[in-house]
């Protein structure tokens, strides 16, 4: 039922079923054996919550293109952060911790964001190179390679994606196996 007066509310906010899909699937991928196994990563919390910002980074780095998409971006980076906070209550971090915690999260977020924008511009090998300080702890630059080459085959997919498409969350990351042998170049 439509209630009078609505059109003088603020604009709707992002769905939040598409925002709970979007973020499901990021976090899925993230959790992705091969990049533990394959690729090298460390199977701990730091390299866990590195690979999930990799991937929030990639799908908001599409969002970026989309013109009208920041309510939804700033939706998923919010999702992000109440995952986050729930992560370190459920682990026992307490009440006044937690915000500290959640600053260093951000200033992590942001700073590989950067780092990784900046890299993804200037070709693979900077970006691998980037993968492998944050994901491999400076160690394997092979694997960082492979960690490249599976980032551009993945922003290729999403730029593939019409607004509807991706918006939709009927899409799948491409297999970290595969796309990490493939041998793209940005």
């Amino acid at each position: 039922m439509l209630w009078p007066f609505n059109h003088f509310s603020k604009p709707r906010a992002p769905l939040r079923g598409t925002i709970e899909v979007i973020y499901g699937m990021i976090v899925t991928q993230a959790r992705e054996p091969s990049f533990y196994r394959v690729f090298g990563v460390s199977d701990t919390v730091n390299g866990r919550f590195d690979l999930l910002v990799l991937h929030l980074w990639m799908v908001l780095r599409r969002f970026r293109s989309i013109h009208g998409a920041v309510d939804v971006s700033q939706a998923l980076f919010d999702r992000f952060c109440e995952d986050m906070d729930a992560n370190l209550r459920e682990m026992g971090v307490g009440d006044l911790t937690v915000p500290k915690r959640m600053q260093a999260f951000g200033e992590a977020f942001y700073g590989r964001s950067a780092a990784y924008d900046a890299a993804f511009a200037a070709g693979a090998d900077a970006l691998a190179q980037a993968l492998c300080k944050n994901l491999l702890n400076g160690v394997g630059m092979e694997n960082a390679q492979q960690l490249a080459n599976y980032s551009f085959a993945t922003i290729a997919c999403l730029d593939g994606l019409d607004e509807t498409g991706l918006l939709g969350g009927g899409w799948a990351f491409p297999d970290p196996a595969e796309a990490g042998d493939s041998n793209l170049d940005g």
